[in-house]
């Protein structure tokens, strides 16, 4: 059993963010010792997965729904490819983004405004934005 302390302490996760994911049902205390809530070792591989699920870009609640409330997972394998997908379109605008800051780092025109590469990169920034 940790106790939240020991437990933010291991994750990097500070007891408020554990608190909250507790109140949103990600996590589950045992119960307390004292007035600190204690958890059994197998929250770290939820609060893995959540990290995990965070840095691939679901919300907390997509998240929820893909590891359950309790027990073992269920990574439904449709949504993990549709957010593989989003993941590989961000990947390519992400690469035509960093293309187009090291063209204007060397751009050899006197303004950037008259680079018409740069201004290829503006017009796809603007539909992006839209």
């Amino acid at each position: 059993m940790l106790d939240i302390t020991e437990l933010s302490r291991r994750t990097g996760l500070p007891a408020s963010t554990l608190r909250y994911y507790e109140e949103i049902g990600l996590i589950r205390s045992s119960g307390r010792r004292g007035l600190k809530r204690v958890f059994e070792e197998e929250v770290s591989t939820r609060l893995a997965l959540v990290s995990l699920g965070r840095t691939a870009g679901f919300s907390l609640s997509d998240i929820r729904g893909l590891i359950g409330a309790e027990g073992q997972p269920e990574l439904d394998r449709t949504t993990l490819a549709r957010q593989a997908d989003k993941l590989d379109e961000q990947i390519k605008e992400m690469t035509v983004l960093r293309d187009g800051i090291r063209h204007i780092v060397t751009c050899s025109a006197d303004n950037h405004l008259d680079c018409p590469r740069f201004k290829r990169i503006m017009r796809v920034a603007l539909r992006r934005g839209s």
